[in-house]
């Protein structure tokens, strides 16, 4: 069965969710990948406001293709998150709820989700226009000169997701392959 969720993502919506949950989102998320990342916590170590206010937010780790003709984005398939841990921990510790990604996440960036009651999502690898479909509006609001990096807002629907680490730490990427292991050696 599959979850709605719509943004803001609350701790209240976070809490619901567990590992292995499939999940429709719809609502605001934000864009950004490592160079904004790098540039968000910049701004946060100058005291200075972020472009976009990431209490109770999703990042989407996403550097989308142009649009083509009458289209409000291009294929916006995910990049490999652990290119954002380094960032990661400092946007969960002001309000961060959700990020959206592929690939494994580091200790600290699991127990700063722990700490902050956060959820990591993957996105679909390889279904880059089906994510793209659910994308509706896709507006550049920080670091134009990033291209597809820069920093967008997206008003998505029914955006599909898996709860790869919920607020617990629980990791379904662990929990897969202890599965797949006990099964095989039984």
């Amino acid at each position: 069965m599959e979850k709605r969720i719509t943004t803001p993502f609350t701790e209240e919506k976070v809490k619901g969710l567990k590992a292995g949950d499939s999940v429709l989102v719809s609502g605001v998320i934000y864009t950004a990948r490592d160079a904004a990342h790098k540039r968000l916590v910049e701004l946060l170590d100058k005291g200075e406001e972020l472009p976009m206010d990431v209490k109770d937010s999703i990042i989407y780790y996403v550097g989308p293709s142009p649009a083509k003709p009458g289209k409000v984005i291009g294929s916006a398939g995910p990049t490999t998150s652990y290119r954002m841990d380094p960032y990661a921990p400092r946007l969960l510790d002001i309000g961060l709820k959700g990020m959206i990604g592929k690939g494994l996440r580091s200790k600290e960036v699991i127990e700063s989700m722990k700490k902050n009651k956060a959820i990591y999502f993957a996105a679909i690898g390889g279904a880059a226009a089906l994510m793209g479909k659910a994308i509706k509006k896709a507006e550049v609001i920080a670091y134009e000169d990033l291209g597809s990096e820069a920093v967008r807002r997206l008003e998505v629907e029914d955006l599909p997701l898996v709860v790869v680490i919920d607020s617990e730490g629980n990791n379904l990427y662990k929990i897969g392959q202890e599965g797949y292991l006990n099964s095989v050696n039984d």
